[in-house]
C-alpha cells in the first residue's frame, strides 16, 4: 500500500472520516493513471492524465469525499469525471454516481476503467458537465472537479434542499477556493457557503456559466 493510501498517513493529515479511509484504502491509483505515470501514482501529488487534464492529490480527494459528509444512501452528481478515480471512491460511498465528462478521451477512458473493475453503481454522461444532470436531479451532493470563475447555478439548482456540493471556485492559472455550499432547506433563504482551503484545479469548461 501507498503511504498516501494508508490511513494512518491520511489521518495524519486531517481525515477523520472511517469509511472514507477504508474506500480510499481500497484504490489502487496506479490502475487510474497512464502506465508511465504508474511508479508516481503512490506520490500525494496530481499527476497529468492527457488532455490537458490532471488527477488530484489523493489528500485532496480525500478532504473533498469527506466533506461531502456521505451517509451510504445518497446519489451523487459529479463534474469532471476525469481518470475515474473520484468516481471510484465516491462509489463505494454511496448508492449512486452520475458522472459527467466533457472530454471524449477521458470519459471513454474512464468508463472503461470502472466497468473493468466491476462499479456497478455508476452513470456516465459524455457531456458538459456545467449543466449538470437535470434529468436526474435532484442529488444529494455534487462534486465539481473543475473550477468555474463564479458557481453555476444550474449546479445549484440541481441540489436537494440541504444537499452539499463541493467546488473549486476561482480565476484559471490562479488559485481558487474550495467551496462547500448547502442548499437552504426553504425557498428564498440563502445557501450556506464554507471556504475549506485554497487550491488550484483544471477550469471548468462548457456554455457561459451563469454567475451566482
Amino acid at each position: 500500500m501507498s503511504d498516501w493510501g494508508r490511513a494512518d498517513y491520511l489521518s495524519r493529515h486531517g481525515i477523520q472520516d472511517t469509511r472514507v479511509l477504508e474506500a480510499i484504502s481500497r484504490l489502487n491509483r496506479a490502475d487510474f493513471v497512464p502506465e508511465d505515470l504508474r511508479e508516481e501514482a503512490g506520490a500525494d501529488v496530481p499527476l497529468p492524465i492527457g488532455q490537458g487534464q490532471t488527477i488530484s492529490q489523493p489528500y485532496v480527494v480525500a478532504l473533498m469525499t469527506e466533506a461531502l459528509q456521505l451517509q451510504g444512501d445518497e446519489r451523487v452528481l459529479e463534474v469532471g469525471t476525469g481518470s475515474g478515480y473520484q468516481t471510484a471512491l465516491l462509489s463505494l460511498l454511496c448508492r449512486a454516481v452520475y458522472t459527467v465528462e466533457i472530454v471524449p478521451e477521458l470519459a471513454r477512458s474512464a468508463r472503461e476503467v470502472l466497468e473493468r473493475q466491476g462499479f456497478e453503481n455508476v452513470s456516465f454522461r459524455e457531456g458538459d458537465g456545467s449543466l449538470g444532470w437535470p434529468e436526474q436531479a435532484p442529488f444529494d451532493a455534487i462534486l465539481a472537479a473543475a473550477a468555474p470563475p463564479d458557481v453555476p447555478l444550474q449546479l445549484l439548482s440541481q441540489l436537494k434542499p440541504g444537499g452539499r456540493m463541493l467546488i473549486p471556485v476561482g480565476p484559471q492559472g490562479g488559485t481558487q477556493q474550495l467551496l462547500r455550499i448547502q442548499r437552504a432547506l426553504r425557498p428564498g433563504e440563502v445557501p450556506q457557503v464554507e471556504s475549506l482551503l485554497p487550491v488550484r484545479f483544471v477550469p471548468m469548461t462548457g456554455q457561459p456559466l451563469s454567475q451566482g
